[in-house]
């Protein structure tokens, strides 16, 4: 597949479901899509005018514990993160997400089934070039202790930091250029986390009722409470940046530069790219050639990239 062009899935892919936070079954098809298409949710459950649904920065609505999408008649999508991480991580450009709810399926908690199944479904070059945002000068946005920020440069790069005051995961540091599979060996298999109390407290309220011990890592002070424990020593900190990867990509395209979060989450992210895109002379839509083209996400990427996962 040619590095610098589009691409999209060769056949549709089926993934089914329960929403991490409704419970509630779905069913979500993942089917090709021509060039310049970009990624759009398609909402089978609703009327046809009502259905479509842009994965974009600007249809971004506030929630605290998803990306959340909405169109202009109001439908939604919610907790889209995990899917466009393994699209962007996969370098797929062009997908129709077709889904009968307004909550993508959790599955296991990270982006390791949905890259299983485009991997199997296979990428196909298309004949448009691919579209970057570059990244030409540094914007940061700050929320306490919480930063996001993103710099030039001239791949896919990210740094992340978390601290939290259980010792299961205490203050982790993570830096990975993301070029050429390295989200799908490094990242994809890591899955979201919280602490019990926080899933007690999300129940009382009504939410994360599809939640499970075999769709998160739920940590209680200095245990892990999901059979098998972490993946990774540092799986939360990888699951972070894979997160921020899923966020990144709603910029419409690759974007070429250097993330670094502090602290940071959905609705800091989408914060950046708001700042990126109103400050001028901080971005431009560049055409990826062979050699910018050739350091993205996912070129390269093979079935047997995928991490081996005994948890």
């Amino acid at each position: 597949m040619g590095c610098n062009v589009q691409s999209s899935l060769i056949s549709a892919v089926v993934f089914d479901g329960v929403g991490l936070h409704s419970g509630a079954p779905v069913r979500m098809v993942v089917r090709p899509a021509p060039t310049d298409h970009g990624v759009v949710f398609l909402r089978t459950d609703l009327p046809v005018g009502q259905a479509r649904i842009p994965a974009r920065w600007n249809a971004v609505v506030p929630s605290k514990l998803c990306t959340l999408l909405a169109n202009s008649q109001g439908a939604t999508v919610s907790t889209i993160e995990h899917v466009m991480a393994a699209l962007a991580g996969c370098g797929i450009s062009n997908a129709l997400i077709e889904i009968d709810g307004p909550e993508v399926p959790i599955l296991d908690g990270s982006a390791e089934p949905f890259v299983r199944g485009f991997l199997a479904s296979g990428v196909a070059a298309q004949s448009a070039p691919v579209l970057a945002v570059k990244v030409l000068r540094a914007v940061e946005v700050r929320e306490g202790e919480a930063i996001a920020r993103l710099e030039p440069s001239d791949s896919i790069e990210m740094d992340f930091t978390i601290d939290f005051t259980d010792a299961a995961i205490g203050r982790q540091e993570k830096h990975l250029n993301l070029s050429n599979g390295t989200f799908v060996r490094e990242l994809c298999d890591s899955r979201t986390f919280c602490r019990q109390s926080d899933v007690d407290a999300m129940r009382a309220s009504g939410l994360a009722l599809g939640g499970t011990l075999e769709n998160a890592v739920v940590v209680e002070g200095d245990r892990v409470l999901s059979p098998g424990g972490l993946r990774h020593r540092d799986e939360p900190v990888r699951h972070k940046m894979l997160d921020a990867l899923g966020d990144l990509s709603l910029a419409g395209g690759p974007v070429l530069g250097r993330y670094v979060g502090v602290r940071a989450g959905h609705a800091m992210t989408n914060r950046l790219l708001r700042q990126l895109f109103a400050t001028p002379g901080a971005w431009a839509w560049v055409e990826c050639n062979s050699l910018s083209g050739g350091k993205l996400p996912g070129v390269g990427v093979t079935p047997a990239d995928l991490p081996r996962i005994t948890a």
